[in-house]
């Protein structure tokens, strides 16, 4: 033991060391039975395509709108898209 390592460091070096590794071997030990408990261990799991997430409710969106335009609007928009699209050529 060096000089300058009191035993209350070595102690804790030793202690942080152990509780790594039963850190680490818990860890794995969970991501095995996961992937044991959901069959994603098979080398086939992208056969038929990415599975969807679950966890995600399924999103819509509010429903379509539609306005009908009269000729006058239809020509006014038509317009002002010609005006828009001049300055970016």
């Amino acid at each position: 033991m060096s000089d300058h390592v009191s035993f209350l460091q070595m102690t804790g070096v030793a202690a942080l060391t152990a509780a790594g590794l039963v850190w680490g071997s818990v860890l794995l030990r969970v991501v095995r039975r996961r992937i044991h408990r959901t069959g994603q261990y098979r080398h086939d799991r992208y056969a038929t395509g990415p599975r969807p997430l679950r966890a995600l409710p399924r999103q819509a969106g509010p429903p379509p709108e539609a306005v009908q335009l009269t000729a006058a609007e239809r020509a006014a928009f038509a317009g002002l898209v010609r005006q828009f699209s001049e300055g970016r050529s």
